[in-house]
């Protein structure tokens, strides 16, 4: 791929070179090589993108709604022709291996899928004869322009939770992704366009914070989504409600996987080593903490021999666990945050700081890195660190470290390994974290329920895909009708009765 490559924008149906003088190089993580360039998008341009989709939203609302679910029914089946393709752009640009990209792929895929199914979702109520002669129904109808803002970890998947569930419910949307790795959505959107989306229904912009703001004060954009750092989730949550607009935020986490004694010892360790290094830990559902409750702790050393053997590499190596994080500075982060913990009385059982990858001597490569004897005042306890760092906390009883997890600010998810069904229930019912794993280390749902984040990981009402998309992408109007058979004059009606 051409280090010139200049990324394009799609506004009003058409890939446009921007007029900008501002671009954004996109880098390979594992060699630094800058394989495109990411414009960022004059405000003339996104402006451009609003009215077009503005524009477009008066006919696509009209379309009737077995035909949207003919488009997405298109979008899967190409997205399933493509998926290899797709994922191999997408490793390029994140670093992930390929199994994981393909992985990123596929849950995008799942959530257009159910896209698919759009008439059932979009069916309203009704109730007849709710006063004499008096019916009363409901319909579900598209907001109007909405708009995404979606992160460089999961390129495929989050603009796919997205735009995918707006359109079908009759909006159109502008996409901005994140600007580390644009060349994955962009491939998106052309397979988009292939399965016959009318033009302006879908617009793609690229920068940052100029243009996000614009997205976020625009009277003409509706909704909008955002999945990003908790910092970022609480200005846009504030900023576009304060421009009254319906925002869903996902932000931070810091997830906590509870071992209880009597679960195996085997299946524990090995999913706590993929669900924390896994991806170089840049999952917001990463497993980041694990909760040792009693005898359990014993398997500590077990679990540090285990994690000392996972190597990252390059996305082509079939023997690489993960790759690089994303950027220079994400690494440097992730390391001072691992400096700090050792300062600060943690044990580093597993040092990744010095990680090196033969053949790639430029790689973002951060090594598996394991903490025991961590406690709830430490700074890498209480930031959210996304890399691959796993900390162990140690607690006598499930009541603990329930109230552990209670503590946190975060809710995001959790698990709980265990082979009681009354802990398992106590745990599901008492935690306050709004997605719950049982011997389930990442409890992502499928895109037939809803991805429910609780606490500082979510600002708004309503989550991403399931049912709550389609509540969030639109509103419920309601009638209430009398169709006389004869003309019937029985005076004024003074009160709200219905009569």
């Amino acid at each position: 791929m051409s280090a010139t490559k200049k990324v394009k924008l799609y506004i009003g149906g058409e890939f446009v070179e921007s007029t900008t003088t501002q671009y954004i190089p996109v880098t390979n993580p594992a060699t630094q090589e800058v394989i495109a360039e990411a414009p960022c998008a004059t405000p003339e341009e996104v402006a451009r993108a609003i009215a077009s989709a503005k524009e477009a939203f008066k006919t696509w609302r009209e379309v009737p709604v077995s035909e949207r679910a003919r488009v997405m029914m298109r979008y899967q089946a190409l997205l399933k022709e493509h998926h290899d393709e797709i994922a191999k752009i997408l490793a390029l640009e994140t670093g992930k291996t390929f199994e994981d990209a393909k992985g990123d792929v596929w849950r995008g895929i799942e959530v257009v899928e159910q896209a698919a199914n759009i008439p059932s979702l979009m069916m309203g109520e009704t109730a007849e004869n709710v006063a004499r002669g008096i019916d009363t129904y409901s319909y579900v109808q598209p907001l109007g322009v909405c708009a995404g803002i979606t992160p460089f970890n999961f390129p495929a998947m989050i603009p796919l939770w997205m735009f995918p569930m707006a359109i079908a419910c009759g909006n159109t949307f502008i996409l901005k992704p994140s600007e580390q790795d644009p060349l994955t959505p962009t491939r998106l959107v052309e397979l988009f366009e292939e399965a016959g989306a009318p033009k302006g229904v879908l617009q793609m912009i690229h920068g940052g914070k100029e243009q996000v703001d614009i997205l976020l004060r625009d009277p003409d954009v509706k909704a909008l989504s955002f999945v990003g750092s908790v910092p970022v989730a609480e200005y846009i949550y504030r900023t576009g409600t304060e421009n009254l607009k319906r925002v869903q935020a996902f932000a931070g986490a810091k997830n906590h996987s509870v071992i209880m004694p009597d679960s195996n010892k085997q299946t524990v360790i090995n999913n706590l080593v993929g669900a924390s290094v896994g991806a170089a830990g840049q999952r917001c559902m990463a497993i980041s903490v694990a909760v040792f409750v009693g005898k359990s702790k014993e398997w500590i050393p077990e679990l540090a021999e285990q994690l000392a053997k996972v190597k990252p590499g390059a996305w082509d190596d079939k023997d690489a666990a993960y790759g690089p994080l994303i950027s220079p500075q994400a690494k440097q982060r992730v390391v001072t945050m691992i400096e700090q913990g050792k300062k600060e009385g943690a044990e580093c059982l597993v040092d990744g700081t010095n990680c090196e990858v033969a053949g790639f001597p430029d790689g973002n490569w951060v090594g598996p890195t394991f903490f025991s004897k961590v406690t709830a005042d430490m700074s890498i306890y209480q930031q959210e660190i996304f890399g691959p760092v796993l900390c162990a906390v140690e607690v006598e009883t499930l009541e603990e470290a329930i109230a552990l997890v209670n503590a946190n600010p975060f809710g995001n998810g959790t698990s709980i390994f265990t082979a009681n069904g009354a802990a398992a229930r106590k745990y599901q019912h008492e935690v306050e974290v709004g997605q719950v794993g049982i011997n389930i280390p990442i409890p992502v749902p499928l895109p037939f329920f809803s991805f429910t984040g609780w606490k500082n990981s979510f600002f708004g009402d309503l989550h991403a895909y399931g049912k709550q998309a389609i509540r969030f992408y639109s509103e419920t109007k309601t009638i209430t009708a009398r169709w006389p058979e004869s003309e019937i004059d029985n005076g004024p009606n003074m009160t709200i009765k219905l009569q």
